[in-house]
Order: C-alpha cells, then sequence, then structure tokens
C-alpha cells in the first residue's frame, strides 16, 4: 500500500510541489515524503477520533460519500499541511495550498483503486488496518455484514464492534475493552 500511496502522490504533486516556487527543488522528496506521512497520520486520527463511519464509508464506496467533501478529507488535509509547515518550514497558506491540492485527489484515487476488483494494488483491508493499527482483520468482512441494510450507522458499528470482540451482548464487556476495535471505538460507547 506505502508504494501505491507514494505513487498516487507523485503523480497527483506536479503542480502542487514539483513547479511550486515556495517549495525548493532540492526539498521536493521531502514535500512528498510529508504528504505520504501527512496522509497516513491523518487516516489514523480520522479513525482513532470517532471518524470512522465516514472512513469506512469513504473506503467501501456506500453511503453518501463524497472523498472531496467528506470530514476525513477535511481532517486529513490538515495532518498534511502540519507535516508540510514543521518539514519544510512553509507558511501555514503555502502548505494549505498544496493540501487542498493533491488530498483529494490522493485519496479520492486511492479508494477507487481499493473497490476496483482489477486492481490489486491496495485494497480496503489495507487502508482500514493502516488507519487503525489492526493489519489483518477482515473489515471489508465486517463492513459488508454491518451494512446488510444498505448503509452504515451507529448500530452498525457496534455490531462489527461487538464480533470483533467476540461476539456476545455484554455491552460491559465491550465498554471495558481497551484493546483492538473496542479501544479504537471508545470514545463512541461513552469510554
Amino acid at each position: 500500500m506505502m508504494e501505491t500511496l507514494m505513487n498516487l502522490i507523485r503523480q497527483q504533486s506536479g503542480e502542487a510541489v514539483i513547479n511550486n516556487p515556495a517549495i525548493p527543488n532540492h526539498q521536493n522528496e521531502d514535500a512528498l515524503q510529508a504528504i505520504s506521512s501527512g496522509i497516513l497520520g491523518g487516516l489514523q486520527q480520522q479513525a482513532q477520533g470517532g471518524n470512522l463511519t465516514d472512513l469506512l464509508s469513504m473506503v467501501t464506496g456506500q453511503g453518501n460519500t463524497n472523498v472531496h467533501q467528506s470530514p476525513v478529507t477535511q481532517g486529513v488535509q490538515q495532518n498534511v499541511q502540519q507535516n508540510l509547515m514543521e518539514r519544510l518550514g512553509i507558511s501555514p497558506q503555502v502548505a494549505m495550498s498544496i493540501a487542498t491540492m493533491v488530498v483529494p485527489m490522493v485519496l479520492s484515487k486511492l479508494m477507487n483503486k481499493s473497490q476496483d476488483p482489477n486492481d490489486s494494488s491496495v485494497d480496503g483491508n489495507q487502508i482500514l488496518g493502516a488507519a487503525t493499527g489492526n493489519q489483518g482483520v477482515d473489515w471489508m468482512g465486517m463492513a459488508s455484514s454491518a451494512m446488510a441494510d444498505g448503509k452504515l450507522d451507529m448500530n452498525d458499528l457496534m455490531r462489527a464492534a461487538g464480533g470483533f470482540m467476540g461476539g456476545g451482548n455484554n455491552t460491559q464487556q465491550k465498554q471495558s475493552n481497551t484493546g483492538g476495535l473496542g479501544g479504537l471505538l471508545g470514545g463512541l460507547f461513552g469510554n
């Protein structure tokens, strides 16, 4: 997934980074790395900060998810902006300009690749595994069964979380679990 992400960033960064007079040529690679780590870090922040529903919707292509308008994309853009400012010492305006030009396009292409059955370069499980820190989980299988009614809502997330943490209906057990998806969704369950 990292190689695919970096290739997408390189493809989408021409005007925003490579041809940007505010970014000296010797800092182009640093800028691309800052965008890459900013996107991954932003996805992690979104998943852990309560936007897992929006992230799942983006990855699965379900619901009314416009990647360009998604709160996930906006959060990732802010993280990329911060990364660019810290690593390159550029102004907030230049950093945000780069983030708003690159991030929506990269995320849109990444999500399209994850939904394309003919493209094996990245899949939804890889994206969600990187965002949550839980690699090897069948996120797409859980999302598919959770969205049996055609939409993803809090009840679906709670059902998926229950399945991930061993099924059962013991709410206290789910709330006290600090690892795995329970810890990830702790804020959603009132912890």
